[in-house]
């Protein structure tokens, strides 16, 4: 039964590598920063009372739903839906969600599973064709906003329409833009360059009369380096983007370490400069900006890094907290209705359907 709380929150408490063992003190540390939460905990009952008992405050904060399935890290999304379908910690959380005693669904498991059973369980929403995988990340300016980062191999050119509508939403939502800037990832930002459908989806975005300041075509320096608000892209691209740059931070920060130790002086120089570190170490830590939505589903669900510490999971429960409490949905749903609305004879109609395979 829903309680009369700010934000109830769905944790599929089996997820990730670790389970319990991290899904619970990450949502202690949530609950220091958001008291008024409520979490329905869905997994191994006796697990997960077993970790609850180091947290009394947070115990008071749960309701433990059992579930006798947990869906395998290295499940195939089909197999997943077949068989975790019903009684999986993951599905039950999502039902949550759909049934309204939850805002959020919060799971660090299987990444195409929560997606297949968000998408099945949650449906779309009007007019977006398939769920995009988004991630906060951190730039020299402030946050930017990349989807797709994994959730589809490729996309059409109204996919990334979509997308890029549903990023703007997620900006509006979190940074309280009113017109965020968008840019397309591609391989260069000439204009004759970059697949059909970049280009084709490059032609819709110019013609939206939507509140958006379309930028054009950025490359991958231009995402660490703040250019655009929202960065589009396909999910193999977006993939791949993400984890170089999840890399390279732990690179710089080994780099870094390993030459404030090479001698006596440098280590001065270190001890002097220690607290400027620690606060380039924070923004470096892909912990700190862990947790993405699947947007386009009719629901909030976040995914959370498999293998990620309490401090992550605490970050993925916060993202959760603050998208239900800002109402992304209803914002999502504004822009698409918006977008529907100007479809009259203009050429980005003609654009829209001549996009389609």
């Amino acid at each position: 039964m829903k309680k009369s709380v700010s934000v109830t929150i769905a944790l599929d408490a089996m997820g990730g590598d670790y389970g319990p063992d991290v899904v619970i003190p990450g949502a202690n540390l949530s609950l220091l920063r958001h008291p008024e939460t409520h979490f329905l905990l869905f997994g191994d009952e006796k697990k997960i009372k077993t970790a609850l008992e180091a947290y009394p405050n947070l115990t008071a904060h749960c309701d433990v739903i059992h579930t006798d399935v947990s869906v395998p890290m290295d499940a195939k999304p089909s197999q997943a839906l077949r068989q975790g379908r019903h009684g999986s910690s993951m599905w039950q959380a999502i039902k949550a969600v759909k049934d309204g005693s939850a805002d959020a669904v919060v799971s660090a498991g299987n990444t195409g599973a929560l997606m297949a059973m968000a998408k099945v369980g949650l449906k779309m929403l009007p007019g977006i064709e398939r769920p995009a995988l988004a991630a906060i990340w951190p730039t020299v300016k402030s946050e930017c906003i990349v989807l797709d980062v994994g959730a589809n191999v490729r996309a059409s050119a109204n996919q990334l329409f979509d997308f890029a509508l549903m990023g703007v939403a997620m900006a509006r939502t979190i940074f309280n833009f009113e017109t965020p800037s968008v840019g397309l990832l591609n391989v260069g930002v000439e204009e004759i360059k970059g697949l059909e459908e970049i280009k084709k989806a490059s032609n819709l975005l110019k013609n939206s009369e939507l509140p958006i300041e379309y930028y054009g075509f950025i490359e991958g320096t231009d995402i660490g380096l703040g250019t655009v608000d929202v960065v589009v892209s396909e999910g193999f691209s977006g993939n791949i983007a993400l984890k170089t740059a999840e890399g390279t931070a732990k690179q710089a920060v080994a780099y870094l370490k390993a030459a404030m130790n090479r001698s006596v002086l440098t280590r001065m120089g270190a001890f002097l400069a220690q607290t400027g570190f620690a606060e380039l170490k924070q923004k470096m830590d892909p912990r700190h900006n862990n947790g993405g939505p699947f947007l386009g589903v009719n629901g909030i669900a976040i995914k959370s890094h498999g293998g990620t510490d309490a401090t992550g999971f605490a970050c993925a429960i916060d993202l959760a907290f603050d998208l239900a409490q800002k109402n992304i949905l209803e914002k999502i749903i504004e822009d698409v209705k918006i977008f529907h609305n100007n479809l009259n004879d203009s050429a980005i109609q003609k654009e829209k359907l001549s996009a389609y395979p």
